[in-house]
C-alpha cells in the first residue's frame, strides 16, 4: 500500500536516494542514506493495524497466568507474541515496512541483517508480497533459523561474526544490487508495525497497571509505549533489558545514544549493542524505567513458562517476566500486569539445557560424583541405597581412567531425578550417614 509520491534519480553513485510518503496526510520523508525523519504518532500506528489485519497477521492471545499471579500476588497478563506469525512479534514491523514500499522499490527486492526473529519476519513479509528478498546472518546464527528463514523463500548469506558485522555488509550489497534495506527497529514504518500490540492491548484490558517489555534496539517498547501513554497515560512502562547490554538504559542515563562494545547474554534476541535514534528519543519520552535481569532468571523463568503454562519462550522473550518474578516482594497487591512474551524461537540444543539447568534450579534434578572401592559390588551397593529412597536414576557415568581417580578407586557420576528439593536434601543426608564420598556438581 504506497500512499504518495516517490522522486529521486534514477542512478544513484552510492545509494542515495530521497523520495516522500505519505501516511495518513502526514509526510515521512526519508533522506541520505536512509536516514529517517518522522515523528510517529498514534494514527499511524492505526493504520498499521489496518495494514496487518489485511495481510492476515493475527491478533495475538493476552491470557491470565493463575500461576504466575498466585506467585506474585497480582493478575499477571501474558502477552503471546511467542505464538505470531514467524514466531515473534517481529513480522509486524517487516509487514508494515515492505507494505509501504513503492513498486519501483519492491521490484528490487528487499535485504535484512539478523540472527533470526527479524529474519524470520522480513522474509515471510516479502514472500506474502512476492518480492526477492536476501537476509545476512552472522556466521554462527543458528541452524535451526537459518532454515526455518530459507522455508520463506529469502536468499540467506552467511557473514560476519555478530550482527554489527552483518549489519555493515548489508549496506555494501544494497548499495550494489539497489535493494531496500528493512531495519530491525529504527525506522518509522517499523515501529508503528510494532506499536499495533499496544492498540490489541487496550483493546483486550481496559484496565492496566503496569507493562514489562523487552528492550533491545528499542523498536518495540518505543511502538508500545506511544501508544499506551497517548491512550493510557497512567500505565507504568518498564523496559526489560539484559544486564550484560544495558544499552538503552545506559544512553538515557546519560541522555546520548551510546555503545556497549562487550557483553554476552543467552538472550540474543534483545543482545544490541547501540539503540536507534528514534527509538531511543520515544524511550525517552514514554518510558518511564528501564531495569535489568540475568540469564540465570531468564532460564529459570523459560522452564516454568513450559512447564507450568505449556508456552515456549526464547530467552528474550521471557526476560519480561523473568523480571517480574524475580523478586515479587517489590510490587503492591492487586495490580494488572502485563508482560510481552516477545518470541518463541528457542534452538532446540538450548532448550535441553534450559530444561536441565530448569530442574537443577528447582533441586529435582542433582548430579553427584561418588568415589567408590574398584570392586564387585560397590555401585550395586550405592544404587540400592538410592532405590530405597524412591529416586529415579537418569544417567550413570563409570570412571575408573581419569588421573584424578586413585587408583583401586573408581569414580560414578549419578544424573538423579526428583521430586522437589526435599528428597534430594533426604539423599544428601542419606549419603553422609552412610559416610559415602561423593561431591554434587554444580
Amino acid at each position: 500500500m504506497y500512499l504518495g509520491k516517490r522522486n529521486h534519480t534514477t542512478k544513484q553513485k552510492i545509494g542515495i536516494f530521497r523520495y516522500t510518503r505519505l501516511y495518513l496526510n502526514k509526510p515521512i520523508v526519508i533522506s541520505k542514506r536512509g536516514k529517517k525523519i518522522s515523528n510517529i504518532d498514534l494514527e499511524s500506528i492505526k493504520a498499521a493495524q489496518k495494514v496487518l489485519i489485511q495481510a492476515g497477521i493475527r491478533k495475538s492471545e493476552l491470557i491470565k497466568s493463575n500461576t504466575f499471579s498466585n506467585l506474585c500476588g497480582n493478575n499477571i497478563y501474558l502477552k503471546l507474541e511467542c505464538l505470531q506469525k514467524t514466531g515473534s512479534f517481529k513480522v509486524r514491523g517487516a509487514m508494515v515496512k515492505i507494505n509501504n514500499l513503492s513498486h519501483d522499490l519492491k521490484k528490487n527486492g528487499v535485504i535484512a541483517a539478523s540472527a533470526g526473529n527479524h529474519a524470520q519476519g522480513v522474509a515471510y513479509a516479502a514472500l506474502k508480497s512476492n518480492i526477492p528478498c536476501t537476509i545476512v546472518m552472522p556466521k554462527n546464527a543458528s541452524p535451526a533459523k537459518i532454515s526455518a528463514t530459507k522455508s520463506y523463500g529469502a536468499k540467506v548469506i552467511l557473514y560476519g561474526n555478530d550482527y554489527d558485522e552483518s549489519s555493515n555488509h548489508i549496506k555494501e550489497i544494497s548499495e550494489k544490487e539497489n535493494k531496500t534495506i528493512i531495519p530491525a527497529f529504527e525506522d518509522p514504518f517499523v515501529i508503528s508495525g510494532q506499536g499495533t500490540i499496544g492498540l490489541e492491548l487496550i483493546e483486550d484490558l481496559k484496565n492496566i497497571d503496569e507493562i514489562y517489555i523487552p528492550v533491545g534496539g528499542g523498536g518495540l517498547i518505543a511502538g508500545i509505549s506511544l501508544v499506551l501513554k497517548s491512550l493510557r497515560p497512567h500505565i507504568k512502562i518498564i523496559g526489560v533489558q539484559s544486564a550484560a547490554v544495558p544499552v538503552m538504559k545506559k544512553s538515557i542515563q546519560e541522555n546520548k545514544i551510546t555503545k556497549i562494545r562487550t557483553g554476552y547474554t543467552i538472550a540474543d534476541g534483545i543482545s544490541v549493542k547501540t539503540p536507534g535514534e528514534l527509538t531511543f528519543k520515544t524511550a525517552k519520552k514514554y518510558v518511564d524505567e528501564i531495569v535489568l535481569i540475568d540469564d540465570l532468571s531468564i532460564v529459570k523463568t523459560m522452564f516454568l513458562l513450559m512447564e507450568r503454562s505449556k508456552i515456549v519462550a526464547e530467552p528474550a522473550g521471557a526476560a519480561s517476566l523473568a523480571y517480574i518474578l524475580k523478586d515479587e516482594s517489590r510490587f503492591s497487591r492487586g495490580k494488572n500486569i502485563v508482560s510481552i512474551i516477545s518470541g518463541g524461537n528457542v534452538d532446540m540444543y538450548l532448550l535441553g539445557q534450559v530444561v536441565a539447568k530448569g530442574l537443577m534450579q528447582s533441586g529435582r534434578l542433582l548430579k553427584v560424583f561418588v568415589e567408590l572401592p574398584d570392586k564387585s559390588g560397590a555401585l550395586k551397593n550405592i544404587v540400592d541405597e538410592i532405590a530405597k529412597a524412591h529416586i529415579n536414576i537418569v544417567e550413570v557415568i563409570h570412571d575408573r581412567l581419569s588421573s584424578n581417580i586413585p587408583p583401586g578407586t573408581a569414580g560414578v557420576y549419578l544424573s538423579l531425578e526428583f521430586e522437589n528439593k526435599n528428597q534430594s536434601n533426604l539423599l544428601i543426608e542419606l549419603f553422609k550417614d552412610k559416610k559415602i564420598n561423593f561431591k554434587i556438581i554444580e
